[in-house]
């Protein structure tokens, strides 16, 4: 019988300094920025109760999540303070008529200036939580990257997801041949020591409020 990851006990050591940092409130939304190491929402093992959602809520009993980060992932996450600004731009989501941006420092040098992955996505049965490539099962993911700049056998991209698919950026970022930089899921050997976290951050994110408007929120890049 396989154990799947989610089934083991868990170490979670969520950080504690910044505990919050709100980069924008007003009476519809806040924008988070979340560090690595804590989850989004709290998980169901006792352990994982530490939470961005649960922070905010102590002073937000009202804030309900609108996306969510992997746990290891750093940046902008959203949440509104009212039922209708929360319908309003969950349908936004749905529709993919937000756009996001993220920071990477992958492994090696990747070619070209940018490109676009277009490759299926669904969860790994034998080895949960992680997910592959799967043309026959699994659902459509799309995501655009861009070269920023070259270091020392690493490329540090902006990527676009076009998609919401879990853990898609860091799979199709494996299927590219260039690993996300301390990734503990996918990353092996030199990928993975050569960092102390994983090196992807939701960095700007731009969605229309209910007013109308169109704003774009942005989370300065921590590495």
């Amino acid at each position: 019988m396989t154990t799947a990851l989610s089934d083991v006990s868990p170490i979670y050591h969520p950080p504690l300094d910044p505990y919050l940092t709100i980069l924008h409130r007003d009476q519809d939304f806040l924008v988070c920025d979340k560090p690595s190491g804590l989850l989004s929402v709290p998980g169901r093992h006792p352990a994982l109760s530490d939470s961005l959602l649960t922070r905010v809520q102590k002073e937000f009993p009202k804030a309900l999540i609108v996306h969510r980060l992997d746990k290891d992932t750093s940046g902008i996450v959203l949440m509104s303070l009212n039922r209708k600004a929360h319908a309003f731009v969950a349908a936004q989501f749905e529709a993919r008529e937000t756009k996001k941006s993220y920071v990477a420092e992958v492994w090696g040098r990747v070619e070209g200036e940018e490109g676009v992955i277009d490759l299926p996505l669904a969860i790994d049965p034998d080895n949960k939580p992680r997910h592959r490539v799967d043309h026959e099962h699994g659902k459509p993911a799309l995501t655009r990257w861009q070269v920023i700049g070259h270091g020392e056998n690493r490329t540090r991209l902006r990527l676009f997801p076009m998609t919401g698919r879990t853990h898609q950026l860091r799979v199709h970022m494996k299927a590219l041949g260039h690993v996300i930089l301390g990734d503990e899921f996918y990353a092996e050997g030199e990928a993975l020591a050569a960092a102390d976290r994983l090196m992807l951050h939701a960095e700007e994110l731009s969605f229309r409020k209910p007013d109308g408007s169109d704003v774009t929120f942005t989370a300065p890049t921590p590495f």
